[in-house]
């Protein structure tokens, strides 16, 4: 890939890293606010479950992008 190949990516990259991040903060904030209420116990692990799931995926975009900054640096 040449740079200008790479920057695109790694613009999209940061699109969608910033994305994840509000949806799983979302998320986090509906699954606080319903701690309370009468919920399915499966329910909401099955919530919790999807937050750690994006979680990773997020940590798994951001190694992305840091190689693809290292190779528009070197």
């Amino acid at each position: 890939m040449d740079d200008p190949e790479l920057k695109k990516e790694l613009e999209e990259l940061e699109a969608q890293i910033e994305r994840l991040r509000r949806e799983t903060a979302q998320m986090r904030e509906e699954i606080g606010q319903s701690w309370d209420e009468p919920t399915d116990p499966a329910e909401r692990a099955t919530l919790l479950t999807n937050v750690e799931q994006q979680e990773a995926l997020i940590e798994e975009l951001e190694l992305r992008r840091e190689q693809i900054l290292r190779r528009l640096r070197g």
